[in-house]
């Protein structure tokens, strides 16, 4: 989302990955294998053991995202009010 001052205002644009110069396009071999990880602290861990989580309500959203269906006109204007509200 692109935000040019309060009059004017970009929607929302879809996610893409990092865009690959030709060079590198050209040499698809030489890209790195990557892995995700998470790493938790005991406190952390000892923390979260102690918050209620609302499985179901996470497994709703995480359907929600993987349909498309999560992110939606209203909800990024009430995200875009708060924003404008935080900047004063």
């Amino acid at each position: 989302m692109n935000i040019n001052g309060i009059q004017s205002v970009h929607g929302a644009h879809s996610l893409s990955g990092p865009h690959l110069s030709q060079r590198a396009a050209g040499n698809a071999t030489a890209r790195p294998t990557t892995t995700d990880q998470l790493e938790i602290s005991l406190s952390a861990q000892s923390a979260l053991s102690e918050t209620d989580i609302r499985s179901d309500r996470v497994a709703q959203i995480k359907q929600q995202i993987a349909e498309g269906s999560y992110e939606t006109a209203d909800k990024l204007d009430a995200a875009l009010e708060r924003l404008i509200d935080q900047l004063g």
